[in-house]
């Protein structure tokens, strides 16, 4: 690149840098947020537990409430209950994705119990980030009622407090109360291709 070329670029990213340097000036307001990952493509849950690798790197006391997914060994559960039992609590409600339990009524309990500690740790003056792993999907099949979570989440949650919703169909209820929804698109996925999970990339 030649120094034209170099000049030009110089004051192409001066005035990108004046123009954020603009809208961040505005943006002053902090809150605790209301996060939905949706999608049908991977990484919805991932993505919440990176959150919560962050709040530990910043001394953020959280949270974990995993429901529908059962005692299927992840290496999110595994790290977090043998090195970060200090900084986060890890609750296990399911027993299981829906079609292995065969049993509504059992799936319905696992998911109330769940709620329950869910609303909890939400309240706990002491945890600031709560991942509810997976609720979309027992919002999804009605095992919990839209309306309580969504009122409770926008009328009860400590207003610092950051809560992570993630799974698959989000209701839009839910969506129109968050303050951050991201959806994960499906492009390609090796399942389709006979590929099973894999360790370290799926749990």
């Amino acid at each position: 690149m030649n120094d034209e070329a170099n000049l030009r670029h110089a004051e192409k990213m001066k005035k990108i840098k004046a123009g954020r340097d603009r809208m961040m000036a505005g943006k002053t307001a902090e809150k605790g947020l209301i996060l939905v990952h949706t999608g049908a493509g991977k990484g919805k849950s991932s993505s919440g537990f990176g959150m919560i690798l962050r709040c530990i790197a910043h001394g953020m006391p959280c949270a974990v409430v995993q429901f529908i997914k059962g005692n299927w060994v992840t290496g999110e559960a595994k790290m977090i209950r043998e090195k970060f039992t200090a900084e986060c609590r890890f609750f296990v409600s399911g027993e299981g994705f829906t079609w292995e339990t065969q049993d509504r009524e059992r799936d319905i309990a696992a998911a109330q119990r769940g709620w329950q500690i869910a609303q909890e740790q939400i309240l706990d003056p002491e945890v600031r980030f709560v991942l509810l792993d997976e609720i979309n999907i027992a919002l999804r099949y009605g095992y919990l009622d839209i309306d309580e979570v969504v009122g409770f989440l926008l009328e009860r949650k400590p207003p610092m407090t950051h809560v992570c919703l993630t799974g698959r169909n989000a209701r839009p209820e839910l969506i129109e109360a968050a303050d951050l929804v991201t959806e994960m698109t499906l492009v390609k996925h090796p399942f389709r291709d006979g590929i099973k999970a894999q360790q370290g990339v799926e749990f």
